[in-house]
């Protein structure tokens, strides 16, 4: 039975889930800052978003075991379809019994946010497949980086703040922008890994188009262009609330922690290789969580 649990644990990829929980957390933070909050539309979306990754986790993995990109002995971590310890259509059942899930838990936010939103769920639901399969899978043809982007960083982010406040604003674009850089570097780690069973089974990934020393950049960069997203926030905050000389040291220390785990975290990227490379993922999903969570704890104590 544990071990069973342990199989379906890692088909879910939980070390991932910082992605999808980064972009809500950071949108009830500025919510509760502004005096949006509203704890169930924001709940709803904490439990959508995490949904709806396990759902591309496992459509992923899913998929790829169809085409046959996943074999038995790959460099990432184990793949419990392909190595038999789940059964296809198992997985195939999961997959689409979550997605049900998450559609029913989506549309829980109409009454929220208005029926606009049922055509976003349902584009949200079908990219989670595309990304993988259909006539043109985005990630075998190097969009898996602007699909989280848009999906983990713009939409989850802007929709979490919309659906309490009712309304956008530029201060949670900013925010959902950084989210998405800091998310784009989680798959960058996963394709940087995996770019030799890629290029042989296909799989034409940002990595495999460009090379692993252009990705290797663009992972540090995204790091430094997430902090840099959100200088306009401490000049804001810092005029609401009128502490121009103390808060913005109180802010800086925020980035910084974050730019020293990143930058250690690029430096191993760029010294490892093979099954070494496996802990980075959790690495950089933990970053991301870490500055996330600093960040909303800033906004809840100024609220």
């Amino acid at each position: 039975m544990k071990q069973q649990i342990k199989i379906w644990l890692e088909c879910f990829r939980l070390r991932t889930l910082p992605v999808s929980l980064s972009g809500v957390i950071i949108a009830i933070g500025i919510a509760k800052w502004q005096h949006e909050f509203k704890w169930a539309p924001a709940l709803l979306c904490l439990v959508f978003a995490v949904l709806a990754q396990i759902v591309s986790n496992t459509a992923n993995e899913y998929f790829d075991y169809l085409q046959g990109t996943d074999k038995p002995g790959r460099v990432g971590p184990r793949r419990g379809v392909t190595e038999g310890d789940i059964s296809p259509k198992t997985l195939r059942n999961v997959t689409f019994g979550l997605l049900a899930l998450a559609c029913a838990v989506g549309c829980c936010l109409i009454p929220y946010g208005g029926w606009w939103l049922l055509p976003v769920g349902i584009i949200i639901a079908l990219a989670a497949l595309a990304y993988s399969t259909g006539p043109y899978p985005l990630s075998y043809h190097g969009l898996g980086e602007l699909t989280v982007f848009i999906f983990f960083g713009l939409v989850p982010v802007n929709l979490t703040y919309f659906v309490q406040a009712l309304h956008f604003d530029p201060l949670v674009v900013l925010a959902s922008i950084t989210i998405g850089l800091l998310g784009v570097n989680v798959l960058l780690v996963n394709n940087y890994r995996d770019v030799e069973d890629d290029r042989d089974a296909g799989k034409r990934t940002s990595v495999v188009i460009f090379g692993r020393r252009p990705a290797a950049l663009a992972y540090l960069i995204n790091g430094y262009a997430g902090m840099g997203m959100l200088s306009a926030l401490w000049v804001m905050i810092a005029a609401r609330w009128g502490m121009c000389r103390t808060l913005p040291v109180w802010m800086l220390a925020i980035p910084l922690i974050y730019l020293v785990m990143h930058t250690s975290t690029w430096y191993k990227l760029t010294h490892r290789d093979g099954s070494t490379l496996n802990p980075l993922l959790g690495e950089t999903a933990r970053n991301m969580l870490i500055f996330t969570l600093l960040l909303t704890l800033v906004f809840i104590i100024y609220s």
